[in-house]
Formats: C-alpha cells, sequence, structure tokens
C-alpha cells in the first residue's frame, strides 16, 4: 500500500439526485408526473438546482419559478447521491470549464455511520487515484491509502449494500474490504469488450454498464442507419458513444450476467454519479434506456438550457439506437423545463429543506 499527502487539504461536496413530485392530494389525481433535479448546498447554506447528469446549474431560471423554492411543498424521492472531492486553498478560473477544482475528478463512494460518544459522523471515502488504483481515506486519517492492487486501471466505485465495489476496464469486479487493513476480494470476472464500465445499483441488484467508444462515420458505429442523428451536429467525426450492454452481478458464480431488458428502469450515467429510477414515476417515459452524457451531443444554444455544458443521449436497449435527449420530448422534460406545478404549488416562502436530503 502506499500513501498519498493530502496535508494541502480538501472538502467533500455533497450533493443529492431526487425526484420531486406534486404534494398531497394533487398526486392522487397525477401520481406520474415527476421533476428530476440535484441539490447542492454550498459553504454559504443556499441551495442550487444542478443537472443530475453533470455539475451545470439550471440558468436560468424561467420567470415563473419560485425565488425560494420549500421542498417541503413536494414529495421527494431520493434516487442517488453524488460525493466530489474539491481543493481548499485552489479555485478554478471563473471562465474555466468542467469540474477543475475535483481532487481526482472521479466519482467518490462514500460509507458513513453516526457515533454516539462524539455526535459525530465517523466515514470512509473510496475514489480512483489517478494511477487507476483504488484510494481510500477514513475520517481521522491524515493520508489517503493507495491499495496496491492494479490488474487493470479501475474504472468506478460504488456502496452497494453497506460495501464497497469496483469494476475496472475488463469488467474485473471486487468488493473492497476497508475495516481494517484495506485489501479486495474478487466477485466477478471479467467482461471484455467495451471501453469504460460503470456500476448502477438497480431494483436492489448490482448491474454493470459497459459503454463502447468508436470513431468514424455513423455506418460503422451501428446507429442503426439513423442518418438524422447527424443532422443536428457540425462534426461527423470524433469518439463517441456507440453502444451499451448491460449485466447483472450474479455473485455467487462470480460473474456477470447479460441482461437485454431493464423493463420499465431507466438508468443513468452521470459524470460523478449513477442511479436508476422508475419510468412509471414520470410522465411520458417508457423505460428500457440508458441516459448518459457525451461530448458528441454538446450544445450551446440558449434555449437549450440545462443542456449547455454537456449533451445528453438516450440509448433504447429494445432497438440499439442512440438519439441525442432533444428528440424525445418526453424524457427531455424529466430535465428541463420546470414542470408549471414547482411554481404552483409553492404555498410559503421560507427556506426549509431536510437534512437528509443535502
Amino acid at each position: 500500500m502506499e500513501s498519498s499527502d493530502t496535508s494541502w487539504g480538501f472538502y467533500l461536496s455533497k450533493c443529492t439526485i431526487c425526484r420531486l413530485g406534486l404534494p398531497e392530494p394533487h398526486c392522487q389525481t397525477s401520481p406520474s408526473d415527476g421533476w428530476l433535479i440535484k441539490v447542492e448546498q454550498d459553504a454559504l447554506q443556499r441551495m442550487r438546482l444542478l443537472n443530475p447528469l453533470c455539475r451545470s446549474e439550471f440558468k436560468p431560471l424561467p420567470t415563473t419559478f419560485p425565488r425560494i423554492l420549500d421542498l417541503s411543498n413536494f414529495r421527494i424521492s431520493e434516487l442517488g447521491q453524488e460525493c466530489i472531492l474539491q481543493y481548499i486553498n485552489y479555485r478554478p478560473f471563473a471562465n474555466s470549464i468542467g469540474d477543475a477544482g475535483s481532487l481526482y475528478m472521479e466519482k467518490v463512494a462514500m460509507r458513513s455511520s453516526r457515533c454516539s460518544s462524539s455526535r459525530l459522523d465517523s466515514f470512509v471515502l473510496l475514489t480512483i487515484h489517478v494511477s487507476g488504483k483504488l484510494a481510500m481515506f477514513k475520517s481521522g486519517d491524515k493520508k489517503w491509502t493507495v491499495i496496491d492492487d492494479l490488474p487493470s486501471p479501475y474504472d468506478d466505485v460504488i456502496l452497494f449494500r453497506g460495501q464497497f465495489y469496483a469494476v475496472d476496464s475488463t469488467g474485473r469486479t471486487v468488493v473492497v474490504l476497508v475495516d481494517s487493513s484495506p485489501s479486495v476480494n474478487l466477485v466477478a470476472n471479467s467482461v471484455f469488450g467495451g471501453d469504460k464500465k460503470f456500476l448502477v445499483e438497480s431494483c436492489d441488484e448490482l448491474l454493470l454498464v459497459d459503454m463502447y467508444l468508436g470513431v468514424g462515420l455513423e455506418d460503422d458505429l451501428g446507429y442503426n442507419g439513423a442518418l438524422d442523428v447527424y443532422d443536428e451536429f457540425d462534426c461527423l467525426t470524433g469518439e463517441r458513444t456507440v453502444r451499451f450492454k448491460v449485466f447483472k452481478l450474479d455473485q455467487e458464480g462470480q460473474k456477470w450476467v447479460e441482461v437485454k431488458s431493464l423493463g420499465g428502469r431507466m438508468l443513468f450515467l452521470g459524470d460523478n454519479c449513477t442511479f436508476s429510477a422508475l419510468a412509471s414515476d414520470f410522465t411520458g417515459c417508457e423505460g428500457n434506456c440508458i441516459f448518459f452524457t457525451d461530448n458528441f451531443f454538446y450544445s450551446n444554444r440558449e434555449e437549450d438550457g440545462v443542456l449547455k455544458c454537456r449533451g445528453i443521449g438516450v440509448f433504447d436497449l429494445e432497438n440499439g439506437r442512440i438519439d441525442p435527449l432533444a428528440n424525445y420530448p418526453g424524457y427531455y422534460n424529466l430535465f428541463w423545463p420546470p414542470p408549471p406545478w414547482v411554481s404552483s404549488t409553492v404555498l410559503e416562502v421560507r427556506v426549509f429543506f431536510w437534512h437528509h436530503y443535502v
């Protein structure tokens, strides 16, 4: 094992991805309305609404949007959490693009527990070091511990059923033991084929999403003849996502088993988080699809609002087709614009937010 000095300091930025729904009694007449948001609380205790799949803020908000959003007026379902490490004494330039202040530019998995004696949370953080190895930090530590296990660089980490899991670029998956001396145990052998692996929890199962990237014209990339995809973009070449495969963990057999359909589930692959949701909880959604960020779908048009940092693509598992989010009005409304009832159901102007969701 190795150690990485953190004497310069960092802080952990936490966000919560939520489904915002109509309050009682409105949900009885329209139970499937829903809006997908990511909420972050900054150092000044102000709330920011962010794109659920990246770090861009919802701007500009509609003029009818409430100046102070009281989330106690809505039904809130937590779908996932995002943790990012950021420097304390470093701030990126005001016009910098992306999350330049992040420590490792990778997703962080976190496990915490309440210490009754001190009334403080003890925690363990797991992320991917710039070397591709796993890095662990416990409350009370002064240095990162880098776990010396590197058959291949790691792609993703996740907290699942109270344990840390990590997958490398070949699909080899381990459970990370952190309670004593850090070590890893193999839980699934490699799944070769794709270029980047993601771990997603869905319906209390651990899924592996294998992303395939390609360079070239459409006929070489498997877009199933969907030539109209290119009509909206200036660039016909460059690396882009071309397809996905989904697997579920067979822990007893130590293998990944391919899943041909997600049914009514939707998977979301963000820049720093992954999560899933039921399509029936959102109006106009059918499920069996994957949402992901991709520079190929980048757009800076003002009317795109939420889409201005990185583009969002949608992969349909049934037909293998990839399209920009803008081609799916029902799915587009998951993100933007805010549904009209967000403004109409604000009953009072006060700042209130449940501690569980920050």
